[in-house]
């Protein structure tokens, strides 16, 4: 027999293994529970297996109804099934078939698949959905099934927020390396580290579990900076460190936000992360969900454009951007375009969320906007439309300009245009363009508030209208001045340096011309000069 000291031991070990075994389980059943978003899983074949709550409440029916009955493609718009075959079928050089095959033959092949589809509910009404697809392997990397997220006209989520309940289908998904998953107690410590954290991350799981928090693999001064900002977003003091990363969460805010990961070697990547709250059957939060993505890809991409600046002269610039534009403005908008239908549903679902809330999908508005700046700008540098002149007031255009952009409320704009002034002879939309660039640029310059000043002045004699755009903010440097036209030459932290000259282009296009002066300390003007239609004096 053992000595009662061993026999004390071995029992407390065994009790840690069982409690750490219920812990686990407890967050895994909490996220198969959760009802903001489908998991929907199949066999090999496609036939549905698990069917979670979220799934019910979105479709309508009951798992019963579909479990080992149907595939997700007989509850799928049939057309979109059709049209998505055909165009896998096209891109990948093989037939596909119409039907479950063409929702998930991507991810049979190792490839992380996301996209849009319309799902059909029981009661026949329909719904659009961002569909996220993972093939679920065993352990001898044998495809055993398939794993459907799907979410309510809702950002795609940064990876899939579901862990399965225990089976063969579960472990496949938490030895998924395409995202990390990492499951928190209720106090923050790591419970679950999957095999994508690892991955990603450097660490086996047992240098992490039940020892520390994901805030001790998170840059620290961003982890500050997060709690100061929310402090000040929500009036409260928030301590930097795991709180800071799930606060919003535990008030049952969805949250996904831009972080640095540190691995364990000390090297660092730039993630998204989401986060979620995981409540037990009495709605209390017993631990957090945080699914990561390795944002590498996209910094990289914004470094190797900045790169190309000092890498290639003026015409292979151009060159090269008219091979890319399409393909870059392509792969850029469909995630833009899903952000911005999440923050619109957000703002929808939310409509009594308190003034901190509401003021931070606007943010993320504004930055989707100013994403999406940056992919027209970036398409309409190759572009070669020609104007198509008319007669346009000039208050008027500015006025159209002005109210389809969103001028924070600590900036001032003064405007100063004559009613007498004789008409433009542009093309309107292009104008619109110039001036909502350079209001943008005016505003990007006064972080911390000031004035916009928009004057416009007639040359009788030269027949020409001349509008000016200040801002009193920082200024620019003497030295780059003459390069605020260059194709990919950027004085802000973000963008691609094209802004201007898209503005250029437009400009001289519609026969004008562009001049920028600016003082250090004192702010920057720029001087457009564009023909009138009037007879002149």
């Amino acid at each position: 027999m053992l000595p009662d000291n061993q026999a004390i031991t071995g029992t407390a070990e065994v009790l840690k293994g069982q409690e750490a075994l219920l812990k686990t389980g407890a967050l895994q059943r909490a996220i198969f529970n959760s009802a903001n978003f489908s998991s929907i899983a199949t066999d090999e074949k496609g036939v549905i297996q698990i069917f979670n709550v979220g799934a019910e409440r979105m479709l309508g029916y009951k798992a019963a109804d579909v479990m080992n009955k149907i595939t997700p493609a007989d509850i799928s718009d049939p057309q979109e099934v059709i049209a998505r075959a055909r165009a896998l079928s096209l891109e990948l050089a093989t037939p596909i078939t119409p039907g479950f095959e063409a929702l998930v033959f991507k991810a049979s092949r190792g490839i992380e698949d996301i996209y849009e589809l319309t799902y059909i509910r029981k009661d026949g009404s329909r719904f659009p959905a961002v569909v996220s697809v993972t093939a679920l392997r065993d352990d001898k990397n044998t495809i055993i099934g398939y794993l459907l997220i799907g979410t309510d006209n809702t950002a795609r989520k940064q990876a899939e927020e579901a862990l399965l309940k225990a089976g063969a289908l579960q472990n496949a998904i938490f030895n998924s390396a395409n995202f990390s998953s990492i499951a928190t107690d209720e106090k923050g410590v790591i419970q679950i580290f999957n095999v994508g954290a690892e991955r990603m991350l450097g660490y086996k799981a047992a240098d992490v579990m039940n020892k520390i928090t994901p805030a001790d693999i998170s840059d620290p001064q961003e982890v500050i900076a997060r709690a100061k900002a929310l402090s000040l977003e929500l009036a409260t003091s928030i301590t930097p460190g795991f709180e800071a990363l799930v606060f919003k969460a535990s008030r049952g805010i969805e949250d996904i936000y831009e972080l640095t990961y540190i691995r364990k070697d000390g090297s660092c990547f730039p993630a998204v992360v989401s986060v979620t709250a995981l409540r037990d059957d009495k709605n209390t939060i017993i631990g957090y969900l945080l699914i990561g993505t390795d944002n590498t890809a996209r910094k990289r991409a914004e470094e190797e454009i900045r790169l190309l600046n000092e890498e290639l002269g003026r015409k292979g610039k151009l060159a090269l951007l008219g091979q890319v534009a399409g393909s870059v403005g392509h792969e850029l908008r469909n995630p833009l375009g899903v952000m911005s239908n999440a923050v619109y549903y957000l703002q929808n679902a939310l409509p009594d969320a308190d003034e901190g809330t509401k003021e931070y999908l606007n943010i993320i508005k504004e930055e989707i906007v100013s994403s999406e700046r940056i992919v027209s700008d970036l398409l309409d540098s190759v572009r070669t439309q020609p104007p198509q002149p008319e007669l346009v007031e000039i208050a008027k255009l500015i006025d159209q300009t002005l109210r389809k952009y969103t001028m924070p409320q600590i900036v001032t704009v003064k405007l100063e245009i004559p009613a007498t002034l004789s008409p433009l002879s542009v093309d309107p939309r292009q104008m619109r363009q110039v001036f909502r660039n350079l209001i943008s640029n005016g505003v990007e310059a006064m972080p911390e508030g000031g004035t916009l000043e928009i004057q416009a002045t007639e040359n009788k004699q030269d027949r020409n209208i001349i509008i000016s755009v200040r801002d009193s903010g920082s200024g620019i440097a003497p030295e780059m001045i003459h390069n605020l036209f260059q194709p990919l030459f950027t004085t802000k932290a973000r963008g691609i340096g094209l802004g201007l000259v898209v503005v250029k282009n437009l400009v001289v296009a519609n026969g004008g011309s562009i001049d920028v002066q600016s003082t250090l300390g004192k702010g920057t003007v720029f001087t457009v000069t564009l023909p009138n239609g009037g007879t002149g004096s």
